[in-house]
């Protein structure tokens, strides 16, 4: 199947500027993940779109999306095999996008069968992390790279705004609140009422639960799976154990094993709903198991389920720095120094380290600066830079340590 290119998508630079280097790559797989309704499908349009701006004939692009018609019926790797052979009367590289693949039993048989053909670009997306274990991983091993795809972080928000000539504040604080109670989800930002954005999300989070939680794990008990669900979003940014989870739930009437509360929490992180941060032992490098924290891949997952419009902006603030670090593909952990804890400890790619400290303001009160700066002043044994983001404009300087603007670092889309 052709695909038609559409002409009312945000171009999402970050993620297509990861990926260009690999769209004529036959013998890598590039398989887009994140959760459902991210964006991931609309990132494969606009590499078709620019594989048929570099001269690509718009017959070598072959687009099936087997979340809708007429491709939704497609389950077995034969039948995929099928549709993509009946498109497979051109010469030269096939350009082929898969959509949500992973409702096809075996799929990962005929994807590495198009690999090894050496004439197929193949792109995939999937929304959980199912995607990417078993039989695609063992026999894939080396010959696939992941783009984990976000929603929307905050300067993309601001920029899908402008898109859309949706009305901007001038005023940033104001954009940021509107940010996190909205969320970042793309179809969101379309909508005009907040009412219409609580709605998506709700339908959206059945739609996970459907297609990505009750397809692939027994749910016996739905409230008891709804109430870890809650538990865990109503508590992001918190440090907590499955045994916690299990004694509080138990404490609320709701009797429950600890193994079942462990499968509920694997499940929501392979939706791909909460992400989960271990916590680091800064000086001997090794991570601490038992105690972690979650974090939502969007915040308006909590503002969804939740009547209370009020802002907490210690998990908030740290949840947003979280997911932008992410985003740029940094290691992420919550870092242990002796007693002391620093919010986030991240490592790129090669190897650097770098330390953040996330607070609304320091400027309150002599104490609280005193209390955000402790953790990274307690750093000596190494000089890799250490930040303390807040939302204050007054900047300080003080130990070398870079106290910075959270907004204005996010928006010029700077590096830790």
């Amino acid at each position: 199947m052709n695909i038609d290119i559409r002409e009312d998508l945000y171009k999402r630079e970050k993620y297509l500027n990861k990926i260009r280097g690999f769209y004529h790559e036959c013998e890598i797989i590039k398989v887009l993940s994140g959760v459902r309704r991210c964006g991931k499908s609309s990132i494969m349009n606009l590499i078709a779109g620019e594989l048929l701006d570099s001269g690509i004939s718009k017959s070598n692009i072959l687009y099936f999306n087997l979340d809708k018609k007429p491709y939704s019926k497609i389950t077995t790797a034969d039948e995929l095999d099928r549709i993509v052979e009946e498109c497979n009367d051109v010469d030269g590289i096939k350009y082929v996008f898969i959509d949500e693949i992973q409702s096809v039993k075996d799929f990962e048989i005929v994807i590495n069968s198009w690999r090894e053909d050496g004439n197929y670009s193949i792109f995939i997306t999937g929304s959980n992390s199912y995607l990417l274990s078993g039989e695609l991983v063992t026999k894939l091993t080396g010959r696939y790279i992941e783009f984990n795809i976000m929603p929307l972080s905050f300067e993309e928000y601001i920029g899908i705004k402008n898109f859309f000539n949706k009305q901007i504040s001038s005023d940033q604080m104001t954009e940021l609140n509107n940010y996190i109670v909205e969320g970042g989800f793309p179809y969101a930002v379309r909508l005009n009422s907040i009412n219409d954005k609580r709605q998506y999300v709700h339908s959206l989070i059945d739609e996970i639960y459907e297609k990505d939680i009750r397809r692939r794990i027994k749910i016996r008990n739905r409230t008891a799976f709804e109430n870890v669900m809650k538990y865990i979003i109503n508590n992001f940014g918190a440090t907590t154990s499955v045994q916690n989870i299990t004694e509080d739930i138990i404490k609320s009437g709701i009797p429950i094993k600890r193994e079942t509360v462990n499968r509920y929490i694997n499940a929501l992180v392979s939706a791909k709903i909460i992400i989960p941060c271990d916590r680091f032992d800064v000086k001997s490098r090794h991570v601490l198991r038992g105690e972690k924290k979650y974090y939502l891949s969007d915040l308006s997952f909590y503002y969804a389920l939740n009547t209370d419009n009020r802002i907490n902006y210690g998990p908030v603030l740290e949840n947003i720095v979280h997911n932008y670090a992410l985003s740029k593909d940094y290691n992420i952990s919550v870092g242990r120094i002796g007693k002391l804890e620093c919010d986030f400890i991240m490592r790129d790619n090669e190897m650097n380290y770098s330390y953040a400290q996330v607070a609304y303001t320091i400027l309150s009160s002599r104490e609280t600066e005193d209390r955000e700066y402790r953790s990274l002043e307690s750093i000596t044994w190494d000089n890799y830079p250490k930040y303390l983001m807040t939302c204050d404009k007054l900047i300080q300087k003080r130990n070398g340590i870079r106290h910075v603007n959270l907004i204005d670092f996010i928006q010029e889309e700077r590096k830790f």
